[in-house]
């Protein structure tokens, strides 16, 4: 690593651990007028915006992504609305600090409460999407946390305009800039050092595929909000209803497949046979490819591999299972613990799926595709997290706070 990214990336450390300081008693208008300001500018700059996604779109095709990642990386007029819209969301929903989560009475005297407090600094590492910037700068002010944020270099001119748009709503609002910043280089030794920044970063959150989920979780030093693949999949019980069923698989595969709620795998009841048959004849005349099991008709073959892969494409596993139990014992076996769904009618069927399948984000007759934040009522979300430690499913404002205690006595000593 070269003396010019270390020193770079300890100013900006340092200018963020100053900018949380401030953040965390920032008055909640401020904030939401910031974010308010921020949605105005990105919509008032969408034309530069969308030139900017245009380089991004030239170097990405220079990179040969695959069509869903180019899918993930394009911004047009609606996308941008989208993303003001979310920005919007965040700044009008209750603000997270100094909520108070529980509170009670000793027998002491004491009253003591538990409420929420910004986590300070948050690093957050992402691929493609530019639409983060705006989603992770949002989420994070909103919590009352100054922000680091690392583009995917295919998403870096697009990133860039809507980061100033970001640092315009801050400045509008008399908050500190560098309470959202941007790394501004493609250098990958940003990220390594990002990575063991204690003394400036709280927690890293990487969101993007396996590979660099696994890289930040390796070699960070700061604690990590894992965001891992989508493995996705449907059950198809016995008793699943045939048009619900049909609308929602094709949804959740075909709606956008490059995004982490895309449905990656079928599993279909034998006695649901027929019906799994004419939801993978439905995907095939879609143009998605069906990698089929024993037992049923699809575009090839299914191998062992198939199992456990998020495809983020056009391509979608299906298989036969017994009953209920042995899709949960797959489930078990390939899920990334993000979301799965189960189609059926019958109550104590889906008990029984809830129960035994331990995903963040579990789904009855729904399309997974709903797996966001947004569409959770959160606005925006910073990530999925799939682990279980203190964040879990839709990351939104509230879990990227922590908490503390507030105990008050009446000169109260203890016996």
């Amino acid at each position: 690593m070269s003396d010019d990214i270390k020193t770079m990336m300890t100013g900006i450390g340092t200018r963020a651990r100053v900018a949380a300081r401030d953040l965390a008693f920032a008055p909640a208008d401020a904030k939401e007028k910031a974010l308010m300001a921020a949605a105005d500018a990105c919509w008032e700059r969408r034309d530069q915006i969308i030139s900017a996604n245009e380089k991004d779109m030239e170097f990405g095709r220079n990179k040969g992504l695959s069509d869903a990642m180019m899918d993930r990386l394009m911004l047009d007029e609606d996308r941008i609305k989208g993303m003001c819209d979310g920005l919007r969301a965040v700044a009008a929903q209750d603000d997270p600090v100094g909520e108070v989560m529980e509170e009670w009475d000793r027998p002491s005297g004491l009253n003591i409460r538990r409420v929420r407090t910004p986590l300070g600094v948050i690093g957050v590492i992402y691929e493609s999407r530019p639409n983060v910037t705006a989603d992770a700068g949002a989420l994070c002010l909103k919590a009352g946390n100054a922000v680091i944020l690392r583009g995917g270099s295919e998403s870096f001119h697009s990133a860039g305009l809507i980061h100033e748009c970001l640092q315009d709503g801050l400045r509008a609002a008399g908050l500190p800039v560098d309470a959202i910043q941007l790394i501004p280089t493609r250098d990958r030794a940003a990220v390594s050092e990002m990575l063991t920044m204690t003394d400036h970063v709280d927690v890293i959150v990487p969101r993007g595929g396996k590979g660099l989920v696994g890289l930040v979780q390796r070699e960070a030093r700061v604690p990590v909000f894992a965001h891992l693949e989508g493995i996705v999949h449907i059950y198809i019980d016995k008793d699943a209803d045939a048009e619900k069923t049909r609308n929602v698989v094709m949804n959740a595969k075909t709606r956008r497949t490059g995004i982490c709620g895309s449905a990656e795998c079928l599993l279909i009841h034998r006695d649901a046979q027929e019906l799994g048959q004419a939801v993978i004849d439905d995907l095939m005349a879609a143009g998605v490819e069906v990698r089929v099991g024993e037992g049923l008709t699809g575009s090839v073959p299914a191998t062992d591999d198939d199992w456990g892969t998020e495809y983020l494409d056009s391509i979608i596993a299906a298989k036969l299972v017994d009953d209920v139990d042995g899709a949960i014992d797959h489930i078990n076996r390939y899920s990334s613990s993000h979301t799965d769904a189960i189609m059926t009618e019958n109550d104590a069927t889906a008990d029984h799926f809830f129960t035994r399948i331990d995903s963040a984000i579990l789904m009855r007759n729904a399309s997974t595709q709903f797996a966001d934040g947004g569409e959770f009522g959160m606005g925006a979300e910073i990530g999925i997290a799939t682990g279980k430690m203190h964040a879990r499913g839709p990351v939104g404002s509230k879990q990227l706070t922590s908490f503390k205690y507030l105990v008050v006595g009446d000169g109260t000593t203890r016996s």
